[in-house]
């Protein structure tokens, strides 16, 4: 098989597949009859990558692919690349920093752990790149990922270190973690990490899911910025999905604002016209307040009411982006979007071309997708058990777990320490892998 640079061959790989599925071979069992608190209650403030968890909990993907859920809107990058001015350039990655998480809304089930030497590639034509990941470590659990695209016009990578803690009623997942996207053609890289997510009410009542923490994307050739805060959902539900910031020039002089939900669309508009309607929205809230009698007994932890379903929309802003819808059957099948349907579709001709640790080879995801809850539970014990059993072998000997596709070395744009791709996985070949299923 042809070498890095040569994608000419990618349509021939998986057999000239184009039609890709749109629902899962079966729908998801009820949680409902299962007590979570059972398993939990000894767990809190403790990391939970180091608790097993039941499979009716998961859902049928490996986080290696949930983290591809990054690429669902890559026409943010070429849309990047179509424009001469930086800021416009910002405002295209600032959107894709934020459609990165988008996915996640409604999305309750826990991706499955990876497993060390697990991998997951995916090209997408239709869409202009290809990607690559590898489950690097294990304790503390990292992935790291490599995407380009296929006109060779941008790279986009990084590794995540999603450290999970249970707090009582809900779950925090922090991903610690640098993210780089490169645009060759302006020279030009820019790095953002994100945000911390929170599903709550995991015990009773609605699980529901927030985003909170600043992201700063920066642009490290200009020195512009681009500075947001996911806002926590508040006692009343007020704030809840919702992203603002400002565009700011290496002085940090305010260019624009954006302001959206990440879950639905952002928006941007001059800094002056935000800061004026901002003003006037906070004049108006602290008359409302004072006219209204609170409860010192509100319980935050309940689904909060957001306010209506749509942004109020600023006079003279520009939609910078919008979030493709769900299909009809999306709650059937673990609230995935379209794009997280066909993650672990196992394509005509895939076998003979894959690596043999890819997630879509593995048994117990495999087993969950087509509803056998039974095969999926004893397949998911069996590996991770065979897991066990690798590190304790390595830990007796002299013998240490060697990354095939990665490796640690400083992020050339900021200098932290960060997973660098070493160049050779689409060279296929994969003799010497780990039998790690």
């Amino acid at each position: 098989m042809s070498g890095e640079g040569n994608r000419g061959d990618q349509k021939a790989q998986y057999n000239g597949v184009k039609k890709h599925r749109m629902s899962l071979p079966a729908p998801m069992f009820s949680r409902n009859d299962v007590s979570i608190w059972s398993i939990l209650k000894k767990c809190i403030g403790m990391e939970l990558s180091k608790i097993a968890m039941p499979v009716i909990f998961n859902e049928p993907l490996s986080f290696l692919q949930r983290l591809t859920e990054y690429m669902e809107h890559t026409y943010l990058i070429h849309q990047a690349n179509t424009t001469t001015d930086s800021i416009e350039r910002m405002k295209c990655v600032a959107a894709f920093a934020v459609s990165a998480v988008a996915s996640q809304w409604e999305r309750t089930g826990k991706p499955f752990n990876p497993l060390l030497g697990e991998t997951y590639e995916l090209i997408r034509e239709d869409l202009g790149f290809r990607w690559m990941s590898e489950q690097v470590s294990h304790h503390p659990p990292v992935s790291a990922f490599h995407a380009e695209g296929l006109q060779e016009d941008f790279l986009f990578h990084g590794s995540i270190y999603p450290k999970l803690k249970f707090w009582g009623k809900s779950v925090e997942a922090e991903p610690r973690g640098i993210i780089t996207l490169e645009l060759p053609k302006y020279n030009e890289a820019y790095t953002w990490t994100n945000p911390t997510c929170c599903v709550h009410n995991i015990i009773v009542g609605q699980l529901w899911i927030e985003q909170y923490g600043n992201v700063e994307v920066i642009n490290h050739k200009t020195g512009e910025r681009c500075s947001l805060t996911f806002r926590p959902s508040g006692l009343f539900g007020k704030e809840l999905h919702k992203v603002e910031g400002y565009i700011l020039d290496k002085s940090k002089n305010k260019l624009c604002a954006i302001y959206g939900k990440w879950t639905e669309c952002l928006y941007t508009v001059d800094a002056d016209t935000f800061d004026a309607h901002k003003k006037s929205d906070k004049k108006n809230s602290e008359e409302k307040k004072s006219n209204k009698q609170t409860s010192v007994d509100e319980e935050p932890e309940e689904m909060p009411l957001p306010d209506g379903d749509t942004v109020q929309v600023i006079p003279g802003s520009e939609l910078i982006w919008r979030i493709a819808p769900r299909p009809d059957n999306s709650a059937e099948f673990y609230a995935f979007s379209t794009f997280a349907m066909q993650l672990n579709e196992l394509e005509e001709g895939m076998k003979g071309v894959l690596p043999p640790t890819d997630c879509r080879l593995r048994p117990d995801i495999r087993h969950m997708e087509k509803g056998d809850m039974d095969s999926a539970s004893a397949e998911k014990k069996r590996v991770e058990e065979k897991q066990r059993l690798s590190r304790k072998n390595r830990s007796k000997s002299t013998e240490e777990w060697k990354t095939r596709w990665f490796h640690q070395g400083l992020n050339p744009h900021n200098k932290a320490q960060d997973w660098l791709y070493s160049n050779s996985y689409w060279d296929r070949n994969y003799s010497l892998l780990p039998d790690i299923y």
